[in-house]
């Protein structure tokens, strides 16, 4: 049996083509791909490249400035944060979320709009297996070419189970059958129709959006189109801690908005979505609400 598209890159003594992250006694991070005959360069020295080729993931090494830094290969949310962007990335808490709560497994027929500098792509890559299938689509060509260079960096090449589409997903989408179709664009209203057509039912649909205004007319019109089930919404914060002896308290500073992420499920075709039990606060809409799509404008 063959192993994953990536995992040879994940294990093993350092070689010629891997990614180095060093970590130094401040636990600044400084990542560089190993080159046999190259010298890395720091303000506290230097070492080469050949002093890590073929020693164990976890070495320390010591530059000429008699500075020790730990060398371990960058975990994907490492990586994701340092890889060149054409777009803003998504980041590893909201990535983790979407892994879980659109219950991404091996195997499954994925379907992504929005995919900026790929970072989303490498995360559902990795969670579905070679065996799966993820087609992607982006509007801007140039956000593609850095997403596709970034994607196959980190896995060493081009992924089997990867496609790529340069395009409007709602004018270009062809897969039948998908099991979970994730949304990161500024109006995924307007490719609701699209995507109830693919999903099989008891598929996921996810979205991660930037503002309130998006997040309540993605919901309002997912509500409108009826074949979903009553979406759930929310946001994640991370407060990491400072921890030294007896000193143990927040760090100052925390991971806090990056977006809302929101999920609903595709109904049986024919079935109208329960009922509500708790109705809106009677003005919760205004008198003059018309539904989601009234103004018949976008967000664009």
């Amino acid at each position: 049996m063959s192993e994953p598209t990536g995992a040879a890159r994940r294990r093993g003594p350092f070689k010629v083509g891997d990614q180095v992250q060093l970590t130094d006694p401040k636990g600044r991070h400084y990542t560089f791909t190993l080159e046999a005959g190259k010298n890395f360069h720091t303000h506290k020295g230097s070492f080469p490249h050949d002093e890590l080729i073929g020693a164990p993931e976890g070495s320390v090494v010591r530059t000429t400035g008699n500075v020790a830094y730990l060398a371990l290969r960058p975990l994907l949310p490492d990586y994701v944060l340092s890889m060149p962007r054409g777009a803003a990335v998504v980041y590893p808490k909201d990535a983790g979320q979407i892994l879980a709560f659109a219950d991404i497994f091996p195997g499954a027929r994925v379907v992504e709009a929005g995919v900026g500098s790929g970072s989303l792509s490498s995360f559902l890559l990795r969670a579905i297996g070679d065996q799966g299938m993820l087609h992607s689509y982006e509007r801007r060509e140039d956000f593609a070419e850095i997403a596709q260079q970034n994607v196959e960096r980190y896995f060493g090449g081009p992924h089997p189970a990867w496609q790529l589409t340069v395009g409007d997903l709602q004018d270009n989408l062809s897969d039948t059958d998908v099991d979970r179709v994730i949304l990161d664009m500024l109006a995924p209203w307007e490719c609701l129709e699209a995507v109830s057509k693919a999903l099989v039912p008891g598929g996921i649909l996810c979205c991660y959006v930037a503002t309130t205004t998006q997040l309540a007319r993605t919901v309002e019109s997912i509500r409108e189109i009826g074949c979903f089930n009553e979406p759930t919404a929310w946001e994640t914060m991370i407060r990491n801690w400072h921890i030294e002896g007896l000193a143990v308290r927040p760090d100052h500073r925390m991971i806090g908005h990056t977006g809302f992420l929101l999920t609903a499920r595709r109904l049986a075709d024919g079935v109208e979505p329960p009922m509500r039990r708790r109705r809106p606060a009677k003005g919760a809409y205004g008198e003059d609400y018309a539904g989601p799509n009234a103004d018949g404008g976008s967000a664009r």
